[in-house]
């Protein structure tokens, strides 16, 4: 039997997606509905879902967001309304995609998809960790950053982080707040953050420019870029190059 989550704020969504399921409950069981990232996100760690029926728009924290936090995500199905980068990231890496309003038929071609595929066949957190890399392209995905903080969840605005750094498995996002952890990597942000507003330094470390004070030599070939904070953050040779084209010096 396959265990299956629906996650979508709008209740008549959830209820087409319920109604329709119903021609597959001999093989399906509807574990849980949730109306929010924050309840999914839940549900997800309590529960271990092999399928999950997932809207990209919703309050709070998106769906995207939300399957960053998930540590060993389930299969997807979106059921969404979104934009290009996301369509072509369904296409190349979602179990499928239905585009709202979808069919009934629509729906059962997906579901019957996904049935199809086995689990040995079916390398389901690879292929979430690429879609999420895609669908970080879009402008929308690129304006804050989401964090787990024990149990709960903090977004923080892009225009809030003073740098970050590479840290074991993890990049250390530094704020004015504090330090917090993502499971992500440096070439990840290098390549999803926007390079107007922030530069790769160091491979440990990307620095907002609007944070930068001033740049002190230091060392042979190195510098460092002294902060608004205090901080002080080593920039190397091939750095110190990408920064003067940025800052135009």
């Amino acid at each position: 039997m396959t265990r299956v989550l629906i996650i979508d704020d709008e209740p008549l969504a959830r209820m087409v997606v319920l109604e329709y399921l119903q021609e597959f409950k001999d093989q399906i069981e509807v574990l849980q509905e949730c109306g929010d990232g924050f309840e999914g996100l839940k549900a997800i760690q309590q529960l271990q879902p092999d399928l999950v029926f997932l809207d990209v728009q919703m309050p709070k924290i998106n769906g995207f967001e939300m399957l960053e936090l998930v540590d060993n995500p389930p299969a997807v199905i979106f059921a969404t309304a979104f934009d290009e980068y996301a369509i072509k990231a369904f296409e190349a890496h979602a179990v499928d995609y239905l585009l709202k309003p979808f069919s009934k038929e629509r729906f059962n071609k997906a579901i019957e998809k996904f049935l199809a595929v086995t689990p040995a066949t079916n390398n389901i957190a690879k292929n979430t960790e690429t879609l999420l890399e895609a669908a970080a392209q879009s402008p929308a995905q690129n304006e804050r950053i989401v964090v787990k903080t024990g149990t709960k969840v903090k977004i923080i605005a892009v225009q809030d982080v003073e740098y970050l750094q590479a840290d074991d498995d993890y990049v250390s996002v530094i704020t004015p707040e504090g330090a917090f952890l993502k499971n992500k990597t440096m070439a990840f942000f290098e390549k999803t953050l926007d390079p107007r507003q922030f530069v790769r330094v160091h491979r440990s470390y990307i620095v907002a420019i609007s944070q930068i004070t001033r740049l002190d030599p230091y060392e042979k070939d190195s510098h460092l870029a002294i902060l608004k904070s205090g901080a002080k953050i080593p920039v190397s040779k091939t750095g110190y190059v990408k920064l003067k084209q940025v800052l135009g010096i």
